[in-house]
């Protein structure tokens, strides 16, 4: 596999297409405004959201960790006439934000924000979703994916970020912390599961598309 360094990311995001000034905007403001602005999911990934989004043309998208909306920006983009995403996350400071940048995408009524502990959430939700995006909580993966698997129409798509975590998968150095504990307990308990047939893809921080047979 290729080592990935600044430069071949840089020449990558050249070769890929532009976010849209209204993404560049909001990443420009999570990058100044908040203490963690590596958690957006950036030009690249979302672009990859995008165009999954746009291929699966989904009905109803279920998005895990709002932060500050870039994500679920690029998802609701490829909704179907008609389509909701419901984006779930418990931060009062990116809220804000969020709802800023959804109005300036002209997206407000195509995406619903809910505010509070997504497992709590997801317990109570009667609906069923095309697509589900998980990138909250690291040491609550498992606990998102055993919900989110129930909510999952059959045929659909589970894409959850970070799963290599920085390298720490593989580094034994790192894997007693309970962010990185948590990512490997998720990894093992998908490629396990045989309702499911999955592709990890090395975007970004890791990305494994998962699909419900």
């Amino acid at each position: 596999m290729i080592n990935i360094n600044q430069e071949l990311e840089q020449y990558i995001t050249d070769h890929t297409s532009p976010e849209g000034e209204i993404l560049e905007d909001l990443r420009r403001k999570t990058y100044l405004k908040t203490p963690y602005p590596n958690m957006i999911s950036g030009p690249l990934q979302g672009k990859f959201l995008e165009m999954i989004s746009k291929m699966l043309k989904p009905e109803r998208i279920l998005e895990i960790g709002t932060f500050t909306g870039y994500s679920a920006i690029c998802l609701a983009s490829g909704l179907a006439g008609g389509g909701k995403l419901d984006t779930i996350d418990s931060n009062d400071e990116t809220y804000e934000m969020a709802t800023e940048y959804f109005k300036r995408a002209g997206m407000e009524s195509r995406i619903h924000q809910i505010k509070g502990d997504a497992l709590e959430i997801m317990k109570d939700l009667d609906r069923h979703y095309d697509l589900i995006f998980i990138d909250g909580e690291k040491r609550e993966y498992t606990a998102y994916y055993k919900l989110a698997i129930e909510l999952l129409k059959k045929g659909g798509i589970i894409l959850a970020d970070n799963v290599l975590w920085g390298g720490k998968v593989v580094d034994n150095n790192k894997k007693n912390d309970p962010s990185t504990a948590g990512i490997l307990a998720f990894n093992k308990l998908v490629v396990e599961d045989n309702r499911v047939e999955l592709v990890m893809l090395p975007v970004r921080d890791g990305l494994s598309l998962i699909r419900k047979i």
